[in-house]
């Protein structure tokens, strides 16, 4: 099975897509070092750092809905860390400030991930020098996140063939079992695919 939850359009043909990774990359970590640094007094950059994400979001052709769920699915992270600012002097500055500068942050990171292929950004962390084990771990958790998925949607389909109730005691006993039965293959399956390597040639 095929999924691209993960990365639906980070092969578009667009202006966004056709520039080099590390330029990206470059621009993004400049965005999020300018938004660290924020003050205050700095609205200005603010507007003008959500201009520019307007505009590589709309070059990037990627549907806006898309990135906005996106972007909704963290924010209430950054609002329940942002809170905590309402508790200082001029709390309601503070805290209107840390949302905007993370949120901007987070719109960059995520245009960059969606407009950059993954085998790209390994490759740019092996050009910066990154550890060949930890570039290798990221390789194999993006491989195996679909494999994850797969085997979820195996053990739904067994537990759906099996007349499963849908009561709300057995659901959640299903779901702990499903969940239980998840790792415990995972686990084997990891163990495998070491062994595999390892009889390979591969050494960590």
């Amino acid at each position: 099975m095929r999924h691209d939850f993960l990365d639906r359009y980070s092969r578009l043909a667009s202006p966004v897509h056709a520039l080099p990774a590390w330029l990206k990359a470059l621009a993004t970590l400049t965005l999020v070092m300018a938004m660290a640094v924020a003050r205050p007094s700095w609205w200005p950059a603010l507007v003008v750092a959500t201009a520019l994400l307007v505009a590589g979001a709309w070059l990037s052709r990627i549907p806006a809905g898309f990135l906005l769920r996106r972007l909704l699915l963290l924010e209430p992270v950054v609002v329940v860390v942002a809170t905590l600012a309402l508790w200082q002097p001029d709390g309601g500055m503070r805290f209107a400030l840390l949302v905007a500068r993370s949120t901007l942050s987070l719109a960059a990171l995520i245009l960059f991930t969606n407009t950059t292929p993954f085998g790209e950004v390994l490759e740019l962390l092996r050009r910066c020098r990154v550890p060949s084990l930890l570039v290798t771990v990221l390789a194999l958790m993006y491989r195996y996140v679909f494999v994850l998925v797969d085997e979820a949607a195996r053990l739904q389909r067994a537990r759906a063939s099996r007349a499963f109730s849908r009561s709300a005691a057995r659901s959640w006993r299903s779901v702990a079992s499903g969940a239980g039965q998840l790792f415990v293959r995972s686990s084997e399956r990891a163990e495998r695919v070491f062994t595999a390597m390892c009889a390979r040639g591969w050494r960590p």
